[in-house]
């Protein structure tokens, strides 16, 4: 995508929402953080509670709904970074308000406040917990949301790269479409995947079926067939980030060689604590090694070869 990541392993959107403490998260050894999600108009999210942690399963479920401090204090803090040195690569995840009556126009409105400031986009049609908003992977939605944004973004001067996040629960039918509209609108990235709403039978805590989005170790091995999945689909001609349930080199060493150029965490953070960035870059870079790879970019898809 045009840039020079220090490490492949960075911290998922929704854990620095209002982009407050991305300077310091890179500090603690991530190779990039994606802040977000931001949606136009302030808003607070679902009733409380609405974060569960699944103990038992190394899982979480979350139905936040994009609580957030609203587009213009986010700018601000965004802007201010990248004029000011602009050191570490920052994302800015962007997604639309709850009652919105027309969801393009908060996407273009998000990508145009951001695109001179970010160092890449991210459009989240995959979030569960906002009424319809997964109804925007869909082909002919996509299309139209995905030109509009592109827009958007090539008017900007940065012109920074601009990535969708898809959602795990998708039909061969959905992912083939998702892949053929994000090959012809020629985004520079695919983030997969969001959580899910699906339910293992596998899940032991007494929070299992609580509503949301289910992340963690349970997601694991849904996201990366997905993962696997879209780079067959795109062969291999789109960056993906792999997301969901990583918790160690190993894990995101699978991500990597099913397709990811790059991986993000978020919920094993809880479960490992906040060194958990450099932790996996090291554990990664002797799994590498060990494979007889001079660099992670060499691993990437080789399941696929």
């Amino acid at each position: 995508m045009g840039l020079d990541f220090p490490t492949p392993i960075g911290l998922a959107a929704g854990f620095d929402k209002n982009a407050e403490v991305f300077e310091a998260l890179l500090k603690l050894g991530f190779g990039f953080v994606e802040t977000g999600t931001v949606t136009p108009q302030a808003q607070p999210g679902n009733d409380k509670p609405r974060m569960f942690r699944l103990i038992e399963d190394n899982g979480v479920i979350n139905r936040l709904g994009f609580n957030n401090l609203g587009l213009d204090r986010y700018k601000a803090k965004i802007r201010r970074w990248s004029e000011t040195g602009n050191i570490g690569i920052v994302g800015a995840n962007v997604g639309k308000n709850k009652t919105s009556s027309d969801s393009i126009a908060d996407y273009v409105m998000g990508i145009s406040a951001l695109s001179d400031y970010a160092s890449y986009l991210v459009v989240n049609v995959s979030s569960p917990n906002t009424p319809g908003l997964r109804d925007l992977q869909a082909k002919d939605d996509l299309k139209e949301l995905l030109a509009a944004v592109m827009v958007a973004r090539n008017t900007s001067s940065k012109r920074p790269p601009l990535l969708l996040k898809i959602a795990p629960d998708l039909s061969p039918e959905d992912k083939q479409d998702i892949a053929n509209v994000a090959l012809d609108a020629a985004i520079d990235g695919i983030i997969v995947t969001n959580t899910t709403v699906e339910r293992p039978s596998t899940l032991r805590s007494r929070h299992n079926s609580e509503a949301g989005g289910l992340s963690g170790g349970p997601l694991f091995q849904i996201s990366t067939d997905v993962l696997r999945d879209m780079y067959s689909l795109t062969d291999g001609r789109i960056p993906l980030i792999g997301v969901g349930g990583v918790s160690n080199g190993e894990q995101a060493y699978l991500k990597i060689k099913a397709g990811a150029s790059l991986v993000q965490i978020y919920s094993a953070m809880i479960y490992r604590g906040p060194q958990i960035g450099a932790l996996i870059a090291n554990e990664l870079a002797a799994l590498v090694k060990n494979d007889g790879y001079q660099n992670v970019s060499e691993a990437i898809g080789s399941d696929h070869r």
